[in-house]
């Protein structure tokens, strides 16, 4: 009996850890990427603000060649909307609706997760001449982790694992704007 109830409070312990640990880590998290286009700032703008067009440089689009990829509303507007179901775990569903544009600027983004977890982030880019034809490109995603999932974003390294995929875009983006 002793052995057993020695085993229960290790047990405990050991979930009561991580669970305390949870309360003092962040829930919010924000990521930005920037990379230069040899091209000027409206001529970038108004690729980048087309859902299409995003398929063609977001590492997200190319990791299921398979997906099943679906439109609504104007591309390049407000309120248009891109969808994307995949049986990938890592790709999911989901869809990203264009919540704001400020022409020449920046594009805001609501990003709608429903599998395999249900989640809605938000997203941007901003666009910024640097030079006559050389645009600075910013993507940034904000993301939130409720408590006690809160502590998988410094275990499982969320924010550089976005970083990664926003700079591997933004290098592709780069490419495509400088052929």
């Amino acid at each position: 009996m002793k052995i057993l109830k020695r085993v229960l409070i290790l047990l405990a312990i050991l979930i009561a850890i991580p669970l305390i640990a949870a309360l003092f880590i962040k829930k919010e998290f924000s990521v930005v990427e920037a990379v230069v286009v040899n091209k000027p700032k409206q001529e970038v703008f108004n690729y980048i603000k087309s859902l299409k067009n995003q398929e063609q440089f977001s590492k997200w689009a190319s990791m299921d060649p398979d997906m099943k990829r679906g439109y609504r509303g104007v591309d390049g507007q407000v309120g248009s909307v891109a969808t994307w179901d995949s049986q990938m775990d890592d790709v999911g569903a989901g869809e990203q609706e264009v919540t704001g544009i400020k022409n020449g600027e920046r594009i805001d983004f609501e990003l709608r997760f429903f599998r395999p977890f249900e989640s809605t982030e938000t997203g941007y880019m901003t666009t910024e001449s640097v030079g006559p034809n050389q645009t600075k490109v910013k993507w940034g995603f904000n993301g939130h982790m409720d408590y006690p999932m809160n502590l998988m974003i410094p275990l499982m390294g969320i924010e550089k694992s976005i970083s990664d995929d926003l700079g591997i875009g933004l290098k592709n983006l780069k490419e495509i704007m400088n052929r």
